[in-house]
């Protein structure tokens, strides 16, 4: 068998960072991205990473998203790496690109798989869930935050017959982090999810980096009382809660104890003091977050079942807020977040 032709869908932080890992292995990969700035400075200076060892540059060959059309070469492995309500037009655009028995891996927030499938195929189609922290302003350049002895991946299958091929993506990403495969990825992912609606945007209302805006009065059990939520609607789903990043599996009669022990991982192993959100990245840059793919899928989930989420609906409405113009990022945004969930702001976060 020849090398495993790969290709990364979505270059920003996170892709750029995992894409740059795998050139440095020595792999066969292509970089495909929507930021024409960023792709023109990778083709001529080639792709830098800063970490905390230091700046490398790497040459990639980087592609605009217009390229697809006209490659020949049918890939093996596409890790789609873009926002998560990008997925549909990323999955449709690479489809034609997808090797008869390649597979499309859904390397993303939120539960995106269901998409993913519903294009290219479940025989196609791979799970998983990362936790690698990058950030990414200027075109050509990532800042990374968690090295790769820092950085944590899941992979597995939603269908049978991709049962026994996660091992091949699992080599794959073990140039970049540690990779566990699981049997259970959409329970995982929604475990990520917990996480996400937990500090991704709630830390992004306050202007803070997540490690700031964790340790600020009441922010601690704002965090678990949206996390809770995204756990009742990861039950309402069918879905079990599983141990993600090491940790063990959740103990069904204290969820609020994990939902602590995965904020103080985060804070803990993969973000720096500095380290912003996804969210607060994409607002920044003037783009729209994920919010309503993240907060807003608990909402709805829950809602469908006939049950409230009074925290994940108050992020949701000043995200809203937020993108509209009608609100501002801010500090200010912490006193109506903490009333949504009931608490005082006496509560502060305490890594164990």
């Amino acid at each position: 068998m020849g090398r495993t032709r790969i290709a990364v869908l979505g270059t920003g932080a996170n892709g750029a960072a995992v894409a740059a890992d795998l050139v440095r292995a020595g792999l066969d990969v292509t970089l495909i991205d929507q930021w024409p700035e960023h792709v023109e400075v990778m083709r001529r200076d080639g792709l830098t990473v800063e970490s905390e060892h230091g700046s490398i540059t790497v040459p990639v060959r980087a592609h605009h998203l217009c390229d697809v059309a006209s490659m020949r070469t049918r890939f093996d492995v596409v890790l789609l790496v873009l926002k998560a309500y990008d997925t549909r037009w990323g999955a449709e655009l690479v489809k034609s690109v997808v090797a008869r028995d390649g597979v499309v891996v859904a390397l993303q927030n939120g539960m995106t798989t269901a998409d993913v499938a519903d294009v290219v195929g479940t025989h196609r189609t791979l799970g998983a869930v990362l936790e690698i922290s990058s950030t990414l302003f200027t075109p050509g350049v990532v800042e990374r935050h968690s090295p790769r002895e820092r950085s944590w991946f899941a992979v597995g299958s939603v269908d049978g017959a991709t049962r026994g091929r996660e091992e091949e993506v699992a080599g794959v990403l073990r140039h970049c982090g540690t990779v566990e495969v699981s049997r259970e990825i959409l329970s995982a992912k929604w475990m990520k999810l917990v996480l996400n609606a937990a500090e991704l945007v709630p830390s992004a209302l306050l202007d803070l980096s997540i490690a700031e805006a964790a340790h600020q009065p009441g922010m601690a059990e704002l965090m678990t009382r949206a996390g809770l939520e995204a756990v009742a609607a990861c039950r309402a789903e069918g879905s079990r809660l599983v141990g993600i990043f090491g940790l063990d599996d959740v103990d069904d009669a204290r969820p609020e104890d994990y939902v602590r022990d995965l904020v103080d991982k985060l804070l803990t192993d993969y973000v720096r003091p500095t380290t912003l959100s996804t969210v607060l990245q994409d607002w920044r840059r003037g783009r729209r977050c994920e919010v309503d793919e993240i907060n807003g899928r608990v909402v709805a989930t829950l809602r469908a079942h006939g049950a409230p989420a009074p925290v994940n609906e108050a992020v949701v409405r000043l995200a809203h807020a937020v993108e509209s113009g009608t609100a501002h990022r801010g500090l200010h945004n912490l006193r109506p977040l903490l009333d949504s969930a009931g608490v005082g702001p006496d509560r502060r976060t305490v890594s164990r």
